[in-house]
Formats: C-alpha cells, structure tokens, sequence
C-alpha cells in the first residue's frame, strides 16, 4: 500500500526533487514556510527559517520575491532551504546539480556536505555527476537500468577503473576521453560481462 506524502513526510523523510519544483508565485519565505506545513513549533520553525536562510545567504536577500524570478541555482537553494524545513531524519536529493554551472555545484555539494556532518542527517542523492557525488559521498551504488550493478564505499568507487572511464570519462591513465571514447566504452561495461 502506498504511503501518502503527508504520511511519508511524518515518517521524517523529505525531498528536494528534480528539476528544481517550487512553488513559483509564491516568495521565498511562503516556499519555505511550505516546507513546514505539518509543524505547529512556531518556535523551533523560525529557528529553522533562520538556519535556512543562513545556510543559504542569497535566499534571504529574496526572501520576498517570488520563486520563479529566481535563478536556476537559487531555486535549488530554494527546494533543499524547504526540504530542511521539515527537519527531516532522511532528505532525499534528486539530481541538485542538474543545470547548475560548475562553481554553483560545487558551493550546493559543500552546502550538502555541511548538513549532513552538522546536522548528522541521512542523506540519499542521485546523481549522474559521479565524480561531483562520490567526492561527498560515504558510500555508493550505480545502477544500470534500474539494477544496482556495483556499490561500496565512495572511495573505492572512484578508484574503481570502470567508474573512471565510463562516468568520468577518464581513461586508465587519468587523462580526459573524448564523447566517441566514452560512447564505445558504453557497449563494452565489463560489470555487466
């Protein structure tokens, strides 16, 4: 039986989703006041309005504009600033960096980094950015059309020559392949042998 978001939310999972969904005629703050709609602590919710916004400088100086005015990168903020607003045990991280320019990915992943050594929280990101992910992550799993075709320690993933090759686009060496090269690499995934 299917749970219902309320009731998965109650369990004390939240989501930041892919594609970056927030509510976007709604401000800053009325999006991160969503993130607590099962919370009656006014207390403690403006305690975390507050780390939020700290956690997330940009968010405060727009906290009353309107969420889709903002750019791709603020929204992201925006989408995990809500999700931590349900002081959520588990925050599951669909695809944060998914059209962010690289020096934004890096200060998000930093960001991800943080709430979870600080705020000791389960975090569960997918991503297809391997080398962006594992650098953060304790431990992995790839999977391949839906199947987990390998999984361990974050560390030992990207060591792993497979790993380098066909989602970093490194060859043995270290150097960077080309598109065609990782293309032909696709059809011949030694896990899958």
């Amino acid at each position: 039986e299917a749970l219902s978001t309320e009731a998965i939310v109650r369990l004390g999972i939240s989501q930041s989703p892919e594609g970056r969904l927030i509510f976007p005629r709604m401000t800053v703050q009325e999006n991160l006041e969503m993130g607590a709609y099962l919370r009656n602590d006014t207390l403690g919710i403006k305690s975390d309005m507050e780390k939020a916004l700290n956690l997330f400088p940009r968010l405060r100086e727009r906290i009353s504009q309107k969420g889709g005015t903002l750019s791709g990168g603020e929204q992201q903020m925006l989408v995990i600033g809500r999700a931590l607003m349900a002081r959520p045990k588990l925050m599951l991280l669909d695809e944060p960096s998914l059209g962010l320019a690289p020096l934004l990915v890096k200060e998000i992943y930093e960001i991800i980094r943080g709430i979870n050594a600080k705020q000791k929280m389960a975090i569960l990101l997918v991503e297809q950015n391997a080398r962006a992910a594992l650098g953060i992550a304790d431990y992995g799993y790839v999977l391949e059309n839906g199947r987990v075709v390998l999984e361990g320690p974050a560390e030992k993933l990207k060591d792993n020559e497979d790993i380098q090759e066909f989602y970093m686009g490194l060859s043995s060496a270290g150097s960077q392949k080309s598109y065609r090269d990782v293309k032909h690499y696709q059809r011949k995934k030694r896990w899958l042998a």
